[in-house]
């Protein structure tokens, strides 16, 4: 039997990366088509939200239609909504509704925040934790959220894409727990023997912080990032995710003691 052909665009990126790692264990030929950016929390020139959320996802659905590509999976995110005010959340709502009406198809697969070894939450958490004497947490940190592991999300994407089944269905990946965004600061620093000495932030004087560090190549923090710390982003029970995959999603605890180890 033949090896189908995965084509993967963001293959670099760091879910992209790890979605290419496991469709070689599973036996697939992948093909990096693009190493450019499919998602971005800034915009910088030509690349805006829209040009990449919307128009490039739309682009890719077009052209696997005309080819006539046997499988297309787009990767959104928890809390995409064409009608958001936040132009980020919108973009991928519109990109979700761009590649089903070029490609009707597509499956859609919307990762919870993502977390693993290497990533840019949890590692922060940690430092601030650490480094602080008190750490400041979004508003009163009664956001809902449900982070899943990196890794649990890249084996959905390599699963899904060997179905045989086409119908255009939508995964939510989220972890094994719901937290509030105070309690997942708390179960961080109890996992890593800290003290968790939180102090509540006003949401406007994030966005003006944001603001300023937007100004910068690398900002630690955008306004488009703290729009979606402020909407629960949990996963639906009425839509598939991990456990119809038969996959167990991995604990944020486990992957702290893993970062705490290597340490």
């Amino acid at each position: 039997m033949v090896a189908p052909i995965i084509t993967v665009f963001g293959a670099t990126g760091f879910l992209g990366q790890r979605i290419v790692r496991r469709l070689y264990e599973h036996r697939c030929a992948v093909r990096i088509a693009s190493r450019h950016p499919v998602s971005l929390y800034v915009e910088h020139g030509k690349e805006t939200f829209h040009a990449v959320h919307v128009d490039g996802a739309q682009r890719v659905a077009v052209e696997a239609r005309r080819l006539g590509v046997e499988q297309l999976v787009h990767i959104s995110g928890l809390g995409a909504d064409d009608q958001s005010r936040s132009p980020y959340i919108r973009s991928r709502g519109q990109g979700e509704l761009a590649v089903r009406t070029a490609y009707p198809g597509a499956v859609l697969v919307r990762p919870a925040v993502m977390f693993g070894p290497d990533d840019a939450f949890l590692t922060v958490i940690l430092k601030l934790l650490q480094r602080l004497p008190a750490y400041p947490i979004f508003g009163s940190g009664t956001t809902k959220l449900q982070p899943a592991h990196v890794d649990d999300v890249a084996e959905a994407v390599a699963r899904i894409v060997q179905r045989a089944e086409r119908d255009p269905i939508t995964i939510e990946c989220g972890g094994p727990q719901v937290y509030t965004y105070r309690d997942l600061v708390r179960s961080v620093a109890h996992e890593a023997g800290l003290k968790s000495r939180l102090i509540p932030v006003p949401f406007g004087a994030w966005y003006a912080l944001a603001r300023v560090a937007e100004l910068l190549p690398s900002p630690a923090i955008t306004r488009n990032q703290i729009a979606l710390i402020q909407i629960d982003t949990v996963t639906s029970p009425e839509l598939p995710g991990f456990r119809d995959l038969g996959i167990v999603p991995q604990t944020l605890e486990k992957t702290i003691k893993s970062i705490l180890q290597k340490r």
